[in-house]
């Protein structure tokens, strides 16, 4: 069964060797790793995707990357999506090829692009005009600039950016992990391309 984790690391040499080792140790076989965000105080974020061997399970996972010095896991989860991590580029790609439904198109892949549940396009007047399936239906059309995290009143995590003056793309996590700051500029730089395509097309 595949499963995502976040890690937080030393960003020095040696460090995702030791990490993959470990996870190797506890039954864990990784399929791919992305970096999510280097941070200023030496420390980077990692995203593992990883298939359990049978009989493991995921809190050995997190038990053997804990006992590493300096590593700490943010999150676990399994992960619907598959084995692919989905680029920021191959989205844009897929907005290119048909620009006149590039705005429900980005909301298809933003699940997948930022390992989220959900993704909705939400109107001022009209509510959400279009959704992924596991989207709330009750989303309400919020005022932002840049794109920006957004409080909910339970332990899911929302976040959001504006695509023009009366719409706004919000995406969800069901319990985690928060929106980095990392992923709220790529979401920003996505929407932005989303609508330059539409414009161009």
């Amino acid at each position: 069964m595949p499963f995502l984790l976040r890690v937080e690391l030393p960003d020095v040499p040696g460090s995702l060797g030791r990490l993959a080792s470990r996870i190797g140790e506890a039954g864990g076989d990784i399929e791919a790793i992305e970096i999510v965000e280097k941070r200023h105080d030496g420390t980077a974020v990692d995203d593992v995707l990883l298939e359990m061997a049978p009989g493991s399970m995921p809190d050995s996972i997190v038990s053997a990357c804990n006992a590493i010095d300096g590593v700490r896991v943010v999150w676990i989860s399994r992960y619907a999506a598959g084995g692919n991590l989905f680029l920021d580029l191959e989205a844009v790609e897929e907005l290119t090829a048909n620009p006149a439904e590039a705005l429900d198109r980005l909301i298809d892949l933003l699940p997948i692009t930022f390992r989220a549940d959900w993704a909705a396009r939400v109107s001022e007047k009209a509510g959400v005009v279009y959704a992924t399936e596991a989207a709330p239906s009750d989303l309400t059309w919020v005022s932002m600039g840049r794109a920006a995290r957004l409080e909910t009143d339970d332990d899911n995590v929302h976040c959001g950016a504006r695509l023009n003056h009366h719409e706004v793309v919000i995406i969800g996590r069901r319990g985690g992990p928060e929106f980095l700051d990392s992923e709220l500029a790529r979401l920003g730089h996505l929407v932005a391309l989303a609508m330059s395509i539409v414009r161009a097309g």
